[in-house]
């Protein structure tokens, strides 16, 4: 007779916070270090999403480290109330296949709340490599088989997964060169300590512009009207069949969030990505805003899940593993 009290007074609670939600501060976790692209997305959503909540106060949570499982463990195991929420990166579909030990499913521990952003991505490489162009680029590839050095901004990040999927598609084994973020990983690439990376737009477009770097594609299917990289080619186009890479951010909740504070969440998300200061902003980091049916949650979930699947092959292929 207790239990059932017990259980009838925190169903009740849980529908009396759905009417209320929210009445408190919401915080967003964001599973990398303060600074980096996706900790610019996550203010700039929660100062998008702050009115449409009914002005509450909204906090970003920086708590990094372990290709993003860490932050994402803090939210999986969060009370399912609201309160406590993840902005995250394709780190969501490639965390099921890095990490050896999983301490939360990605598809039955979350609350997906809907997609946030696209964002390209571009093939660079040192100023001082003696290619103009994206064929003499591959031809200088394939002559120093074995001798490329590849950096990325860590195992997990979204440059270690499209580098590996440059090299997959190029068949050309490379050394890979994990840093500690982003910051590090380009000082030596321009300084020339390592020959290539493959990273967002939010991050090469200002080193393409001042051609700190050389740039050979962009890993869409289309071309970017960003007047820095309207002229690069794709590398579809320039021979890679089916190459479509591009970085997307997307909001969760704790699995068992009620279904009430859900839809309050993410009606609050359709707004923020329509208004017009947020589009602005996301425009100004190459960020393109998600406008289709990934903004529902049951599409949102879907669209990860054939994620998880496109990127469970090429990370199995370099077996490069988080333990």
């Amino acid at each position: 007779m207790k239990k059932w009290v017990a259980l009838v007074a925190a169903l009740s609670a849980v529908f009396a916070h759905a009417d209320n939600y929210p009445s408190k501060t919401v915080s967003i976790v964001v599973p990398f270090a303060a600074g980096g692209p996706t900790d610019r997305v996550a203010r700039d959503l929660a100062e998008a999403m702050r009115k449409p909540l009914g002005d509450v106060s909204i906090v970003v949570d920086n708590v990094a480290g372990a290709g993003s499982s860490i932050g994402a463990n803090k939210v999986a195991k969060a009370a399912p109330d609201g309160y406590v929420l993840l902005l995250n990166h394709i780190a969501m579909a490639s965390m099921p296949n890095l990490l050896r030990k999983m301490p939360f499913n990605v598809e039955s521990d979350f609350e997906y709340l809907g997609m946030i952003n696209d964002v390209p991505m571009t093939v660079i490489s040192k100023p001082s490599l003696p290619a103009k162009n994206y064929k003499e680029f591959v031809a200088w590839l394939n002559a120093n088989k074995g001798k490329i050095n590849l950096g990325n901004a860590g195992i997990g990040s979204a440059s270690h997964l499209c580098g590996l999927m440059f090299q997959n598609a190029l068949q050309i084994d490379m050394t890979a060169i994990p840093y500690k973020g982003t910051a590090p990983a380009m000082t030596d690439l321009i300084g020339g300590q390592i020959d290539l990376m493959c990273d967002q737009t939010t991050n090469t477009t200002s080193q393409i512009e001042a051609k700190k770097v050389l740039a050979f594609g962009v890993t869409t299917s289309k071309r970017l009207t960003t007047p820095a990289l309207k002229d690069l080619p794709t590398l579809q186009e320039s021979g890679l069949k089916g190459f479509d890479v591009s970085i997307w951010h997307g909001l969760y909740a704790p699995k068992g969030t009620p279904a009430d504070v859900v839809t309050k969440i993410n009606n609050a998300l359709k707004i923020a990505l329509k208004d017009p200061e947020f589009i602005k902003k996301q425009e100004a980091l190459g960020a393109v805003v998600v406008t289709d049916k990934r903004t529902e949650p049951a599409e949102h979930k879907k669209f990860v899940a054939s994620e998880i699947s496109k990127w469970s092959p090429v990370i199995a292929a370099a077996k490069e593993y988080i333990d």
